[in-house]
């Protein structure tokens, strides 16, 4: 919001003395943050000046530029006529300009710029003649300013016109302009008004409201007034389209009346372009007040306005000439409930758009639902400096003051002669009492702030504050509707009172806490991980159908397993993944691709893993504190979201150097970070071969605890997952559920004493079917050899004539060790048998001779 100061002086005591940068000091202190300072940027000699003579010279590149001599007065020095070289051609000889005389310095968006005296053409330009671009006065540079065009109806204006001049003072770039950035629960601040108010807040200066003033002169409603219904048959959330429509006719109007000049400034420094007196007193007024108004052709119109929702197959055809086709939440003015004249709250419609032919106009301010207003306008990709206000809310009782004003001004500079038509349909709802424990601010914000000071700074804001016992009723003012709960209230004690006062302390942590036995895990899993060379990635957590199938994965069974995103990033990626690997898999190959050939991954992630049907979450109006009921079918409806810990791993573990040949990454070295990970944590797990996707059907193993519940799997992706995404041959890896890893994690160990007495080993081979996995051989052998069996080592396998064909060799070292004595021969032999005679009663082992 762009703020002129000498309008902001109107509505507010600003000391003279202060600056445009004092004022933004002063808001940014009630939390309006400033976005710029404007104008105040063009210093030295600008002055008036008359064109006496003027040549045109066609240059040799096609271009014809003006020679002009120059009168500036007494401005130069010399009193001379000035020469001038000026590209533009919207002037002639006899014209008064706007010349910068050498030493001046303009604005431009690279910095100030000062003019000299230099050789162009063929001739020596002493200054330049402006354009408004160039003062920053508007974004017009196809001609220069002729001043005697711009205060053609101005007779005082035209008189200061003399040749030497201060043109500064006499265009306003004196004047300053504060923008600040007004957050979206602030709207009454895209006003002057707003602004002005703020100020008084923030220094204390006395706020003059330019609408008490307005609504002594409004004239009660009439009979006559133009007839309006509201009939707004499908209200949004409960809540009508508008509940409030006020109208105003001004009779015999000139509308080729010039806009006064004074009121052309101020909005071309609020940052929007003069178009004609009717459409400039709508935007002064909306400018000033905040309440956007409408001006209709009256001869356009029907006997009877009706405002309602849209029908389907219904199109308007809005004031950028755009033939729009409507939504049935779109909330349309509408000629007898019929034509759709206007959108509400967002453009008019060009039907009704007031033209050189209008004479009588009718003049609209209404109050509308911000929802409404905020979709449709977001709907047809039409924002709008009156949406803008209406979705952030605009006073309700701001309506009647709003049109006195426009249609004082159209009055007083358009000829016309207000009305006996005064309309003023519907009715609002007083805004709701919120109930508030004095002592709530200090306890909220941690500030000490004594009854007076709340109850003062409530009041200063505008609020109706009544005292009940240790609690205050506290109604707030019709144009803060963002004051809804008490945290609101303390919001604006804590801002009022100054932000500046609240002292930065540092909390101290309670005593005995900590990480979490969750975040310990993790902690200790990714050092673990980090320790042996893997690099930890992160993933955004979406998928699309195409990914899973690459994956080989079901594209039913997984989208059962998932949500899809109402409004994702990308449509090519409306789902929540379901496993790390299938998001991970474009980290590696954004490493591969950018020359890493040797690559090992982990992230530790949520998924999504839906179990049952999806369940919709309930929705609350913004604003209004959900029931405990409604929070908990909202979280019921949050699908379950484990973390898992999933690894990556393409090209060389073993890198290849002066020590040697190197070797390719294999499902063995994921296999031994799983049981790394499993030694950490003092978790047994089970490692058996299985067979799902995305991995190598004869390279996948299943991963599960020691009761049966599977972690995951680890494996070798399958050939064709490869050849799909584009990733490194022979690509390894694996997905655990580390929450399930983290349950069984959370137990006491107990730490067994350290044997002081030797190790007795024992090797054995094992003839079993090739089918056997070696891993129950494993399990079969630590079964039989009893307590004393400390490990058991596969150190050997063969397959071939000398075990017979389907058979193979398995060869174990069996380690021994009592903690009470040194064993003898006897007994590791004997208990070396007894483990030999499991495997062979469970698998059919034979020893080998």
């Amino acid at each position: 919001m762009r703020v002129p100061v000498d309008w902001l002086r109107e509505y507010v005591a600003v000391p003279r003395e202060a600056t445009g940068l004092d004022i933004a000091a002063s808001l940014v202190a009630v939390g309006l943050e400033e976005e710029g300072l404007h104008g105040g940027g063009v210093t030295g000699p600008l002055v008036v000046g008359r064109v006496l003579t003027l040549e045109k010279e066609p240059q040799k590149n096609g271009k014809t530029i003006n020679w002009c001599s120059v009168d500036v007065g007494s401005a130069n020095g010399t009193g001379e006529p000035q020469g001038i070289v000026c590209g533009a051609h919207n002037f002639e000889a006899g014209d008064l300009v706007v010349v910068i005389l050498p030493g001046g310095v303009l604005p431009t968006p690279q910095g100030p710029l000062e003019v000299s005296a230099r050789k162009t053409y063929g001739h020596v330009s002493a200054g330049m003649i402006c354009s408004e671009r160039e003062l920053g006065l508007g974004e017009d540079h196809d001609g220069i300013i002729v001043l005697t065009r711009r205060y053609a109806d101005d007779p005082a204006m035209l008189e200061r016109c003399v040749p030497g001049a201060d043109a500064i003072a006499l265009l306003g770039l004196d004047r300053e302009t504060v923008e600040v950035n007004v957050t979206p629960d602030r709207g009454y601040c895209f006003s002057v008004r707003g602004v002005a108010r703020e100020y008084g807040h923030a220094t204390g200066a006395t706020f003059s409201d330019p609408v008490a003033d307005l609504a002594g002169r409004v004239p009660p409603a009439s009979p006559s007034g133009h007839s309006v219904e509201l009939a707004d048959d499908a209200p949004i959330r409960g809540r009508a389209g508008c509940d409030r429509f006020g109208a105003r006719v001004v009779r015999g109007l000139d509308v080729a009346a010039p806009t006064p000049g004074w009121m052309r400034t101020r909005l071309t420094e609020a940052g929007m372009r003069p178009i004609s007196l009717a459409v400039d007193v709508t935007n002064y007024v909306m400018l000033g007040l905040g309440q956007p108004l409408h001006a209709y052709d009256l001869a356009t119109l029907g006997e009877k306005i009706v405002v309602r929702r849209a029908r389907p197959g219904e199109r308007l055809t809005t004031l950028d000439d755009v033939d729009r086709a409507l939504d049935p939440e779109d909330l349309l003015i509408t000629d007898g409930g019929e034509t759709p004249i206007g959108l509400a709250g967002v453009m008019g419609g060009a039907s009704t758009e007031v033209s050189g032919s209008t004479t009588d106009v009718l003049l609209e301010a209404a109050h509308f639902d911000p929802v409404t207003i905020a979709r449709s306008a977001r709907r047809h990709r039409l924002p709008s400096e009156a949406s803008r206000r209406f979705e952030r809310g605009v006073d309700p009782e701001l309506a009647p003051a709003a049109l006195q004003l426009a249609v004082e001004l159209l009055v007083e500079y358009g000829g016309g002669t207000a009305g006996d038509e005064v309309t003023d349909a519907g009715s609002v709802e007083p805004p709701a009492a919120i109930r508030m424990s004095v002592g709530f601010p200090s306890r909220i914000v941690g500030v000490e702030y004594d009854p007076a000071t709340v109850t003062g700074v409530l009041e200063q804001i505008g609020c109706t504050v009544s005292a009940d016992g240790d609690h205050l009723e506290v109604v707030p003012p019709t144009w803060r509707p963002d004051l809804t709960t008490a945290e609101d209230l303390v919001e604006e004690v804590a801002r009022i009172h100054g932000y500046d006062r609240i002292p930065s302390v540092l909390p101290t942590p309670p005593g005995g806490s900590g990480l979490t036995h969750a975040q310990r895990v993790r902690r200790t899993v990714a050092d673990l991980l980090a320790a042996q060379g893997l690099s930890e990635v992160w993933g955004a957590p979406f998928v699309g159908e195409d990914r899973w199938v690459a994956l080989g994965l079901d594209v039913a069974a997984e989208s059962a397993r998932t949500v899809r995103i109402a409004n994702p990033l990308s449509d090519e990626q409306p789902w929540m993944r379901t496993s790390l690997v299938s998001t991970m898999v474009d980290a590696l190959r954004r490493n591969v691709s950018r020359g890493a050939k040797d690559v090992a991954l982990f992230e530790l992630g949520l998924v999504t893993a839906l179990t049952g049907p999806r369940q919709p979450a309930p929705t609350e109006d913004v604003g209004v504190h959900p029931s405990d009921t409604t929070l908990a079918a909202i979280r019921d409806a949050v699908p379950p979201q484990p973390r898992h810990l999933a690894v990556l791993l393409a090209g060389d573990r073993d890198r290849a150097g002066w020590w040697g040949a190197g070797r390719r990454a294999e499902v063995v070295d994921v296999l031994e970070l799983v049981q790394a990970v499993a030694e950490a944590l003092a978790v047994e797990v089970v490692v058996t071969s299985d067979a799902v996707m995305p991995w190598h059907p004869g390279r996948c193993a299943r991963v599960s605890l020691t009761d049966g519940t599977v972690l995951g799997h680890v494996g070798e992706l399958h050939p064709k997952v490869v050849a799909a995404l584009g990733l490194p041959a022979r690509t390894v890896g694996g997905e655990l559920d580390l929450d399930a890893l983290t349950v069984a994690a959370d137990r006491t160990v107990t730490a067994t004493t350290l044997a002081t007495y030797p190790m007795a080993q024992s090797d054995v081979a094992l003839v079993v079917d090739a089918s056997v996995p070696a891993a129950q051989v494993h399990e079969a052998l630590v079964a039989g050899g009893g307590d004393l069996l400390e490990e058991v080592r596969l150190f050997d396998v063969y397959e071939g004539d000398q075990v017979g064909e389907g058979r193979r060799s398995l060869a174990y070292r069996l380690t021994f060790r009592s903690p009470e004595r040194t064993m003898t021969t006897d007994e590791v032999s004997a208990l070396r048998d007894a483990a030999v005679a499991e495997a062979a009663r469970v698998h059919g082992a034979v020893q080998r001779a």
